[in-house]
């Protein structure tokens, strides 16, 4: 880490620690992670989504033992696909994975179906929230934010996929809320390596408008100093 990247995350990690934080794991699921699921039909790089599994593993591990607050979402729609926009449908049929259409693991990004959920290697535990999302903000239609609030949550570590839509939109939206954010780059992938690197360095403009971009080694080096006033398990 250079001089001035060791002082952006001083920076940061100053604010975390008078912060309650949580980390929140972006759509892990089988439909955007499975070679059979919705991203591959649509021709999204699995592979290249896969890539971020380890060092999301490794972030959940360390939140786990710092009693750290961890939640995962879930994108996907009810099966009459009536919180579905005709235009999200619309796009994903142009893309070759048309919403709601049978596939290999049931019918893509429809709730309840085997697609729809995390992957094995990704499950929750019976302590952990899951949040089912019909957008790509984890905070639209949710009841995300007032399950933060009620949590005095103020910190968000961010990390899943993709880094350019679900997870670019829903920091954004925490911005808004008045969250601080640090995204884990290597923890989160973009559909396209070529978006990855502008995808990050949009949230760092302004003295890092939307949070702070931070490798996960450097994260888990410092991540003791956030949890002491994260959320804990009683």
């Amino acid at each position: 880490m250079s001089a001035g990247e060791s002082a952006m995350a001083d920076t940061v990690f100053n604010t975390a620690r008078t912060a309650r934080t949580a980390l929140l794991v972006i759509d892990m699921q089988r439909d955007f992670l499975d070679p059979r699921g919705y991203a591959a039909h649509a021709g999204l790089d699995v592979v290249r989504l896969r890539s971020v599994i380890p060092p999301v593993q490794a972030l959940l591990a360390a939140a786990r033992r710092c009693g750290m607050w961890v939640i995962f979402t879930r994108e996907g729609h009810r099966p009459d696909l009536s919180d579905c926009p005709p235009v999200k449908r619309a796009r994903s049929r142009a893309a070759h994975a048309e919403i709601g259409t049978p596939g290999p693991l049931g019918r893509l990004l429809v709730r309840g179906e085997y697609g729809h959920d995390l992957l094995d290697e990704m499950q929750a535990g019976a302590d952990e929230l899951v949040i089912d999302k019909p957008g790509y903000s984890a905070f639209h239609r949710t009841d995300l934010h007032q399950v933060l609030q009620q949590a005095a949550i103020e910190t968000l570590i961010v990390c899943g996929v993709t880094t350019e839509v679900c997870v670019h939109s829903t920091v954004r939206a925490a911005t808004d809320l008045g969250y601080h954010c640090i995204v884990v780059g290597d923890a989160c992938a973009a559909s396209q390596p070529e978006l990855q690197g502008p995808a990050l360095a949009m949230m760092a403009v302004e003295g890092g408008i939307f949070g702070q971009a931070m490798d996960h080694a450097a994260l888990l080096a410092r991540l003791p100093e956030v949890a002491d006033t994260g959320r804990m398990k009683t």
